[in-house]
Parts: structure tokens; sequence; C-alpha cells
């Protein structure tokens, strides 16, 4: 049984990670403000990251499981207070890579800014320089569009509701954008490897060894649901992020490392479904947005 900290714990991804861990037979504890219900079987550690003060002196974590980490100074908090560390994993993100970069982005390539994700990726950069700098064994994850049970963000949930009630879905262009994706629980998985087979390299490339397009994507979403998708197509003259839920910024992420460690993940016709099937009765949990307003108010004729 190992003794394993988690940031966060009570939204997405760093729930499904506690929960996860949980059943793995591990000690799960959980650092957050206590502002939202916990997970089952894990030990809260009721404290803000940037004031833990002694909070987790009296602990000895084998691994910390950085999911809420956004900037240096995040980071930066947590490694003060945990004194001696074993082994750090830090969630960060594909926003990292300029968009000026050949594709697929790899590892090796130099980070900088992006001018679609702006600050969120260049302070995500400088928490993984930061990290690596202070903790050299950490592992730093870079993953695309998470996705799965728990997502509380209005993504594959506007495509849902759009199928429940038999839209036309209001599609980008020729829907032909590529997006790329990873199931929470491959990325849990994949921490699992990590931490059982230690590999040298520390930076790894994280999602679907295939990319979709747009098109494709909300499709299966539909899908998902037990329904056909019609699209109607949406040109330039209107603000993409004003009636769909990604930017107008196709990428793909080359993740042969995390393949040579953990060859098998799961289908994106499945784990949708699994989204859905979360998605039905948690519905209240979702940061929704006026999309079909718009779509309805400016678009549909």
């Amino acid at each position: 049984m190992r003794n394993i900290l988690i940031t966060g714990g009570t939204v997405f991804v760093s729930r499904y990670m506690a929960e996860y861990f949980v059943k793995k037979g591990d000690n799960v504890f959980v650092c957050n403000r206590n502002s939202r219900p916990q997970p089952e079987g894990v030990t809260l550690i009721e404290s803000d990251r940037h004031a833990l003060g002694d909070k987790l002196k009296p602990y000895q974590f084998d691994v910390v499981l950085d999911v809420t980490a956004y900037t240096r100074q995040d980071v930066e908090c947590l490694v003060k207070a945990l004194g001696d560390i074993g082994q750090y994993i830090f969630i960060s993100s594909s926003a990292v890579y300029p968009e000026t970069l050949s594709q697929p982005f790899q590892e090796e390539q130099e980070c900088g800014p992006n001018s679609i994700w702006g600050d969120y990726g260049t302070n995500k950069l400088a928490a993984e320089n930061y990290l690596l700098e202070k903790v050299p064994q950490a592992y730093i994850l870079r993953p695309p569009y998470l996705y799965g049970p728990g997502q509380n963000l209005y993504r594959e949930p506007f495509v849902f509701d759009c199928a429940e009630e038999e839209r036309e879905f209001y599609i980008p262009g020729d829907g032909s954008m590529p997006l790329q994706f990873f199931h929470v629980e491959d990325l849990c998985r994949f921490v699992q490897v990590l931490l059982e087979k230690q590999p040298q390299s520390h930076i790894f490339n994280v999602g679907n060894p295939e990319a979709v397009t747009i098109g494709e994507w909300a499709a299966l979403c539909y899908q998902a649901v037990g329904k056909e998708m019609k699209t109607v197509s949406v040109d330039k003259s209107h603000p993409q992020r004003s009636y769909f839920c990604f930017h107008d910024y196709g990428y793909v992420l080359d993740v042969s490392k995390q393949r040579a460690l953990m060859p098998d993940t799961k289908p994106l016709v499945e784990g949708l479904k699994e989204a859905y099937e979360w998605y039905r009765t948690h519905k209240q949990l979702v940061n929704k947005k006026p999309y079909v307003t718009y779509i309805d108010n400016r678009i549909r004729q």
C-alpha cells in the first residue's frame, strides 16, 4: 500500500484519480479547501495549496500526483511544503508547444508561447521548469483534451445535449479540424505504469495514438446517445468559441514514447459511451455554456 497525495480530488481528473487509486488499494490523501464533496475512501488534508504551512509535515508520501497546478507558484508552494519528496508526477499540458512548431509535437521540441492558449501554456511551462529544477526525478505528462466520466467542461456534454434534443449540429467549416483525446482512465493507467517501470525519460506526451476530425468526434458523441448526426457548416464570420466547444486550433501529439510503455488505449467510441452514461445522471455538475443560444439567435435561419 502506497501513500499517495493528490492535489484537488473533487473535480473531474483529480477526483477520478483519487477514486482510481483508492480502488487499487492505495492510501490516498487529497489536498483541497473542502468546498465540494470528497471521494469515498480518501483522507482529506483541508488547505489552500498556497497556504499549506506545516500541514503536510506529519505525512510521508510515496507519490505526489499534482493535477491542479497551473503556475510556477502553485508548484513552488507544494514543493516547499512537502519536505522529503518521493515520486512526483505533474499533469501539465500540450499547450506548452508553440503552434508554429511542426506536428505532431514531440517532447524534444523547444517549448514556448502559444498564441491560442496564451498565459495558460506559458504558466504550465514555467511550472514544469521549476519542478524539474527542484525535483529532477519528477515526471511530467502533457495530455491533449482529456475526457471521460466526470467531465465538468461543456465539451462532449454539449454534443450530448444536442443529440438528446435531436438538433442539427453546427460545426466549424467542413469539420476537418483534427482533435486528439485521452481518456482519464488511461491517464491513471499510465501513471501506474510510470510508478512501476520508472523509465529514464521524464517528459511524456500522452494521448490516443490517432487523432480524429471534429466531425468524426461529434458523430461519435451522437452515436453514444443513440442518435444520428446531421450537420450544418458554419463559416468564419462567426467566432468559433461562440457556438462550438473547442478553439479554432487543430494539433496532434506524438505519443510513441507513451505507447512503448503502454501500447493500448481505450477506443474513443467506448470512452464516449462511458462519458455519456455518467453525464445522464450528473448534468448538474457540468459548467454549461450558451452555445445553443448563440446558434439559435445568431446563426440558425
